[in-house]
């Protein structure tokens, strides 16, 4: 397993700065954002000179880019935002073989109009799931058309908010282009930390063979939580690596939702837990 970061967690005047920043914490992957190259995250339009410069960039760093983000409201109530959404994940879609990656971060959406990761009461009906079904039917039409996978997190204010329901879209999906991003922290609805390590062995018994991607973050409560850095909360870090590596996962563990300066500490706290399996 290969130690990993959000690459905006840099924020610099360029591209170049972006991925030294990258190089600087001894770093050779990178969920990549498009806005570390003066992009929106979701754009109109990516040039192919662009994306090569990207590549070319990271590879002279000895970067991988282990997915790049594409994250947006897939059942967004207003059609016209989701609609956008579409057009933009097949733009980036088609940018993926320049960029120099195949994976691409998604979500499953919620009923909350105003923010991607927040709940809504109507996220766990029937309706919303068989809406959210066929927006996953479009994107995956798009990820199949430029051979590209789509990494879902199951996510506790989204529709799949845990990984019985993962599990559950997989199967209904029935596509080799539809994968998993797990994240430890992400999992635990209110009142369930007690039960952490049986809801993490669950994960990984449903999903672990679907897993791309992992994501490192931690979380001071259950809920919508899952916003603080790896090791300053209670995630059980030993376990949830250990159910990593025991699944054949070997690819990207990827830091997220800590500033430049707790970067340093996190890089280090990874590689002392990875060291000890």
């Amino acid at each position: 397993m290969q130690i990993g970061i959000f690459a905006k967690t840099f924020v610099r005047p360029t591209l170049e700065a972006v991925l030294d920043a990258v190089v600087a914490h001894g770093l050779a992957a990178v969920q990549f954002n498009l806005s570390c190259a003066g992009l929106p995250e979701m754009p109109d339009r990516i040039e192919p000179a662009l994306s090569d410069h990207i590549r070319q960039a990271m590879a002279a760093r000895g970067i991988g880019m282990a997915a790049v983000s594409g994250t947006f409201n897939i059942i967004h109530p207003n059609p016209v935002e989701r609609q956008a959404g579409f057009r933009r994940l097949r733009v980036l879609a088609a940018a993926c073989e320049r960029l120099g990656t195949s994976i691409i971060t998604f979500c499953t959406g919620t009923c909350n109009p105003d923010y991607l990761w927040a709940s809504h009461p109507d996220n766990g009906s029937p309706e919303t799931w068989r809406e959210m079904r066929q927006a996953m039917a479009e994107a995956l039409q798009i990820a199949a058309a430029y051979n590209v996978t789509l990494a879902f997190e199951p996510e506790v204010s989204n529709v799949v908010d845990s990984a019985q329901k993962a599990r559950r879209l997989l199967d209904e999906m029935q596509s080799p282009h539809l994968k998993v991003t797990i994240d430890g922290a992400n999992l635990f609805h209110r009142g369930e930390l007690p039960r952490m390590r049986e809801i993490l062995d669950e994960a990984f018994v449903l999903l672990g063979e679907e897993i791309v991607l992992a994501h490192a973050k931690d979380l001071s409560r259950d809920g919508e939580a899952g916003h603080e850095a790896a090791g300053s909360g209670l995630l059980d870090y030993d376990h949830y690596l250990a159910l990593l590596q025991a699944s054949g996962f070997d690819g990207a563990i990827i830091l997220h939702s800590l500033t430049e300066a707790q970067a340093s500490g996190c890089v280090n706290f990874l590689k002392r837990k990875l060291s000890l399996l």
